[in-house]
């Protein structure tokens, strides 16, 4: 594991080559303590803890992962956090989760914003000033398990299941959900598919899905960051490292957006209730998990 410390004993004790037998010669050893300072350097601006090969697989994840939510409208985010989940310490996993997930959706308002739906992102984002305020209150006493479970056969439902006839989500949908959601994602993290499945109700175009779905998590996860801010957590110990993820979810963003303006509506909806379900039976496969466990 390549950390601060460990990069500034390797480079005192004149490691990393001589460790596997490979000898190094004067010619060498310029270029060698080059790559030493950079990498002496690079790891400064970690966080304690955090490996550099750690943070650049984060920053690789970040631009994939945006990619397909731009695309497809969801799934990144919760693949992002399944790879931060993997690799962060558990204390920094939400809230920098948040952070990435409202720079790339930022960049996918940005981009889309002239397919936005205003009325449901206002509505939502409205009901989610009550559930992040609400957030971890009571759902701290509930088992993740359970939580995991429910939202999993809520979208299995919601794409699967039969709708009364001539059902068409409003108002009070829209402001419901915002709530549900921002409560939730206070500790459950990657809440998207939730906004998601509302909006597969509201039977939109590919168009105006992605853009307002991106509107709708721009305004959830600044609320859950402030929230986090507001509770103490040290976001400018991992500035840089959210600087780059940042540039990265954009970059990955913009390639995103260009191949959904290009896809037939009917893909982009095949694919996305694909995704929906993908993401419903991860979820339900995780809480079993975690119910046998505990």
């Amino acid at each position: 594991m390549l950390t601060y410390a460990g990069v500034r004993q390797g480079a005192a004790a004149g490691l990393w080559r001589g460790e596997r037998g490979v000898k190094t010669t004067d010619c060498d050893a310029p270029r060698y303590a080059i790559r030493h300072k950079w990498m002496e350097l690079l790891a400064a601006f970690l966080p304690d803890g955090l490996p550099l090969w750690a943070a650049a697989a984060t920053i690789l994840a970040a631009f994939f992962t945006a990619a397909l939510t731009a695309a497809f409208g969801l799934g990144g985010g919760l693949a992002l956090l399944a790879v931060m989940s993997a690799l962060f310490p558990v204390p920094a996993i939400i809230p920098i989760h948040g952070v990435a997930q409202l720079g790339a959706n930022a960049g996918r308002f940005y981009l889309q914003r002239k397919d936005v739906i205003w009325q449901i992102a206002l509505w939502f984002t409205a009901g989610g000033l009550i559930g992040a305020s609400l957030g971890g209150k009571l759902a701290i006493e509930l088992p993740v398990w359970a939580l995991r479970a429910g939202v999993g056969i809520f979208i299995l439902y919601a794409v699967w299941g039969p709708r009364p006839s001539g059902f068409s989500p409003g108002v009070k949908i829209y402001f419901t959900t915002g709530a549900v959601g921002a409560f939730l994602t206070m500790f459950f993290g990657a809440t998207g598919p939730i906004a998601a499945t509302m909006l597969s109700a509201a039977k939109l175009g590919r168009l105006n899905i992605s853009a307002t779905h991106a509107a709708c998590m721009v305004g959830q996860h600044s609320l859950k960051i402030a929230i986090f801010g507001l509770l103490g957590f040290a976001y400018a110990e991992w500035a840089l490292l959210i600087v780059v993820i940042l540039i990265s979810g954009f970059a990955g963003t913009a390639l995103g957006t260009h191949y959904l303006r290009r896809i037939p509506e009917q893909t982009f909806h095949t694919g996305f209730n694909a995704i929906l379900t993908l993401i419903a039976l991860y979820l339900l496969a995780a809480a079993a998990l975690e119910f046998k466990i505990n």
